[in-house]
């Protein structure tokens, strides 16, 4: 039985490559806080649903990594639109109310499971 975790996770990889804006912009929290090579921080769903459009990114789950109740790590094949050989990725999922709440998306699984574990230390000792 997949957990609600997954599930979020799932349906924000279903909707980011589809390309459904309007369906990205429900998947996701008020704020999303984002992480990748452009830049982080907290985005608004509508922006989010801006970059899934001007990005053309398709995300190809590999793996998947839970680290807590509310942490995932998923490792990726990511491709753009200017180039269709997959690149592999990582991203840190943080999951709150059925939405993603938080996508820091990292050049390889090592780094994101170091920052999910991180991440799981500094919520447990709030």
């Amino acid at each position: 039985m997949e957990s609600a975790l997954e599930a979020t996770v799932n349906e924000w990889h279903a909707s980011v490559n589809d390309g459904d804006l309007e369906r990205s912009a429900r998947a996701v929290g008020d704020p999303i806080v984002v992480l990748g090579p452009k830049g982080a921080g907290p985005i608004t769903p509508e922006q989010f649903a801006e970059w899934v459009e001007r990005s053309g990114i398709k995300l190809v789950p590999q793996s998947w990594h839970p680290v807590s109740e509310r942490l995932m790590v998923v490792e990726e094949d990511a491709t753009w639109p200017e180039s269709r050989t997959p690149t592999r990725v990582a991203t840190v999922f943080r999951v709150a109310g059925e939405k993603v709440t938080a996508s820091l998306r990292l050049p390889d699984l090592k780094s994101a499971l170091e920052l999910a574990y991180i991440c799981r230390e500094m919520a447990a000792t709030e």
